[in-house]
């Protein structure tokens, strides 16, 4: 970060200007911050303390705009700082987030709980100036009253201060477990000679060595562009599981225990039981559901035993293919967790004829990007032009301006695309700021920030990546769109905001089908050192591998979901073995694939214990459902077809929180959404 003093009042900045990352210090976080919070407290007070209008007196106006303001300016403030301690962490910068989560959690929670503010909104809601408002924010209005309710505002006394007080608490042990993870991750590497690294990629040695520094040797580390090429390629059995083992058991019992997860989850999943009770819900499942398109744990767990039982027999039949394969070509006559991907990998090379490996040196980052941003433009007639990444967090970063036909902007979107230490694994996207119609008129354009974890470029060759991470920037960038294509004026519901969690996943997923059209293909796969186009053939074999291994894959996805649900919903004894016991039975139910005994799968499970998706999880096959069904609608008018995509923009994208999820599929689609197309997609048709 920048030497260079910031003001803390231009933290956050105007609704033009674009954040600057680079100018903020650790020093200027605690006085900007208090700040902010000092005003969405007068603002709360303005609203609802002495003073303010009379309750039959409530409108939109006297009620809704002063706290939008001030809460959208604590909003931005604190996306700043949060994104800077996921994607460069440092101690300065961890001590000053850690030191302000407390108050910035405590005044969220005020707000949301606010007994008075949510008797300010019943009033608006059951006054005549709800009548005239328009239909949107008569929608806003509700959601208002919903959330209110779910936070607490109608609970009072000591019920009330419990509340508070879970939600403080687990603000702290979500962050808490985030950083064991991350320290846990970057704590492990090992160094190994020359003899073990048979089989790996001339740019993954090139890397190891570069990690290993002056010593010899070469140094892996848990890092996904280092740990996973190990595990699918590495002919060293004992490397394999050396590695393995350390990935599944970070942040667990059986390592450092200043980074055990163990009791951080226990506590965690005890408290949201609490705070479910409080709020007259049976369990955290049923509280969690209450804002989501699903109706019911109920509903949840049926879909995903359905969808278990129907991928069943493929993932028996990939399994015993694997086993037998292995035992035969490999001499793996035990199967063992570490030997998975690597004998995965061997038999998709020797049944389809190419080479993971190989396809890499096909998908260099700035030939995908630049197909990535191609589609953009031909689907939704939106341009893709980068500018200087002025006030960035790191060298790394580039900075995209997006753009109508008519050259009119849409918003802008940060890339962060390379993994190293201090930054968060994994990948997502987030908003620095949304599409909002200020008071006097002003449009905030929207700003999305997309992070990755790919293996960096060595030494004069760009960046190269696997078709997963293909998948991957398409799927972030799905988000991106979603977030930047937004025609909604107002704050709440415009981009994500107000979208059910179980549909924010629609467009991501349904981007990423596009990395099997041979049109897109053709234009991002180039040889990084000939430029030579990726051959046709090569493509049709990834085609017929493209379902390689689907069933075992979706039983995983849906041992993860039920795993979460059955977690949040039936769990009674809050201790790290019931915990575990649970992960087994649901393993013993669904599951075809067994870890290991030391396997801690769950200390490492962000989505659920960090990461906003506790008993959402399935939302990931929920919403696939949606994404294969609306390609669907492509795939009968064409793939490319501009009228879809711009009803896709519509009713998808632009709509944003303005209505129901599933009108605006059905408005998209003409029907409700079928499992059929997803079931076609992946291999399963013929599923009953």
């Amino acid at each position: 970060m920048s030497s260079e003093t910031r003001p803390a009042a231009a933290l956050p900045p105007s609704a033009s200007e674009l954040p600057d990352y680079a100018a903020l210090r650790p020093a200027d976080i605690e006085p900007a911050l208090r700040a902010l919070v000092a005003r969405l407290r007068d603002a709360l007070q303005q609203v609802c303390g002495e003073g303010a209008p009379a309750l039959e007196r409530t409108d939109w106006d006297n009620l809704v705009e002063p706290l939008q303001a001030a809460g959208e300016a604590l909003s931005r403030a604190w996306s700043m700082v949060s994104h800077l301690h996921a994607v460069v962490d440092t101690p300065p910068l961890r001590e000053a987030f850690n030191a302000m989560l407390p108050l910035v959690t405590e005044v969220w929670t005020e707000l949301g709980a606010d007994p008075r503010l949510y008797a300010r909104y019943q009033a608006l809601r059951d006054g005549p100036a709800f009548g005239r408002l328009p239909a949107l924010r008569q929608r806003i209005v509700e959601h208002a009253l919903r959330d209110l309710r779910l936070s607490g505002a109608q609970l009072r006394g000591q019920a009330h201060a419990r509340h508070a007080a879970i939600e403080q608490r687990s603000a702290e042990l979500e962050q808490a477990f985030s950083e064991h993870l991350l320290d846990a991750t970057d704590a492990f590497s090992l160094r190994v000679d020359a003899a073990q690294v048979a089989g790996l990629a001339d740019d993954v040695l090139q890397a190891a060595r570069e990690a290993a520094g002056e010593r010899p040797g070469y140094v892996f580390t848990l890092h996904q562009p280092s740990y996973l090429p190990v595990m699918q390629h590495a002919a060293d059995r004992e490397l394999r599981r050396t590695l393995y083992r350390a990935y599944v058991t970070r942040a667990s019992d059986l390592g450092d225990a200043r980074l055990d997860n163990s009791e951080v989850i226990a506590e965690l999943l005890q408290l949201r039981f609490e705070q479910a009770r409080l709020l007259g819900y049976d369990n955290y499942a049923e509280l969690s559901l209450q804002p989501k398109m699903a109706d019911s744990p109920q509903q949840v767990e049926g879909f995903l035993l359905d969808l278990a039982r129907r991928a069943r027999p493929y993932a028996q039949r990939d399994l015993a293919e694997l086993r037998e394969f292995a035992a035969a070509e490999l001499g793996l006559d035990s199967l063992q967790a570490w030997d998975l991907a690597y004998a995965s990998e061997r038999l998709r090379e020797r049944r389809y004829a190419y080479s993971e490996q190989q396809l890499r040196e096909y998908f260099t980052e700035p030939q995908v990007l630049a197909g990535l941003f191609d589609l953009a433009w031909r689907l939704f007639g939106v341009r893709v032009l980068e500018q200087p990444a002025a006030g960035a967090w790191h060298p790394d970063v580039r900075l995209w301006r997006l753009e109508d036909g008519d050259g009119r902007l849409v918003g802008h979107c940060y890339t962060d695309l390379y993994a190293r230490p201090g930054k968060r694994g994994g990948a997502w996207m987030d908003d620095a700021r949304a599409r909002w119609r200020r008071p006097r008129g002003e449009l905030q354009t929207p700003v999305a920030l997309l992070t990755c974890n790919f293996a960096r470029g060595v030494g004069a060759r760009p960046a190269l990546l696997t078709h997963d991470d293909v998948q991957t920037l398409f799927h972030e960038f799905g988000h991106g769109l979603h977030h930047l294509l937004t025609r909604v004026d107002e704050l709440a519901a415009s981009g994500m905001s107000g979208v059910e969690w179980d549909a924010v996943e629609l467009p991501s997923q349904f981007l990423e089908n596009y990395c099997w059209e041979w049109e897109v293909l053709q234009r991002i796969g180039r040889h990084v050192d000939t430029g030579e186009a990726l051959p046709r053939q090569t493509f049709e074999r990834m085609l017929a591998a493209r379902n390689f291994q689907s069933g075992m894959q979706t039983l995983r996805q849906v041992e993860f979901s039920l795993f979460d649900l059955r977690l949040h919903r039936d769990l009674r004894e809050f201790t790290p073995r019931a915990v575990a016991d649970l992960a087994e039975q649901v393993r013993r139910e669904v599951a075809v694939v067994f870890p290991p005994e030391f396997s801690r799968f769950q200390h490492s499970f962000s989505h659920i214990f960090a990461g906003g998706y506790a008993a959402g999880y399935y939302s990931y096959k929920w919403a696939e459902v949606l994404s294969a069904d609306a390609y669907s609608l492509f795939e009968e008018n064409g793939v490319f077809d501009p009228q879809t995509g711009a009803r896709f923009r519509d009713h998808i994208l632009a709509s944003g929180g303005s209505r129901d999820a599933i009108e605006s599929f059905r408005a998209f689609r003409g029907r409700d959404p079928s499992i059929d197309a997803l079931l076609r997609h992946q291999g399963m048709a013929d599923a009953t």
